[in-house]
């Protein structure tokens, strides 16, 4: 159960393919604090490597069980988050269905076969946000190591 939805942009960037069989590839290169407001599918400009779009604005749910991985997730260098997006048939844009800031749930993204999945950059106000959930529902569990049962102190015909 979601504790809290952040309300996030996503940015994708398409890109002429190298390859016979495709003639662009789409990637998730940026997400972005908010909605603003303008229509899905909007060209944000060109670059070097090829042309953004506007994705859209989807939910980011934050969810109180995964503050350990959130937590582990700003200690490192360049926090990040996790797009998954599943191309459309034709040269269309594709659907985003699943975005996180769980570093394992962003891996198990992978698992799921033909979906095209990239972690982007974690902008402060997003990273802000998480640490203030993170403060509020965060809660330390220890760890139990579980203590086998010693089997070779029972005799063969002991056991029924």
């Amino acid at each position: 159960m979601a504790t809290e939805t952040v309300l996030v942009s996503v940015v994708l960037e398409r890109r002429r393919a190298v390859s016979p069989w495709a003639d662009y590839l789409w990637l998730p290169v940026a997400v972005l604090p908010g909605d603003p407001a303008i229509a899905a599918a909007t060209p944000l400009g060109d670059t070097d490597t090829g042309a953004r779009f506007f994705a859209g604005c989807f939910a980011l749910d934050l969810h109180r069980t995964d503050t350990p991985t959130y937590r582990d997730n700003l200690a490192s260098d360049a926090p990040r988050i996790w797009i998954a997006a599943r191309a459309g048939s034709g040269a269309g844009m594709p659907e985003i269905v699943g975005i996180t800031a769980d570093p394992a749930e962003g891996e198990a993204y992978t698992e799921a076969g033909d979906d095209i999945v990239e972690h982007v950059p974690m902008p402060p106000e997003i990273a802000g946000l998480l640490a203030e959930f993170i403060q509020a529902h965060h809660v330390e569990r220890a760890f139990i190591k579980r203590k086998r049962r010693d089997w070779s102190a029972e005799k063969p015909d002991e056991q029924a």
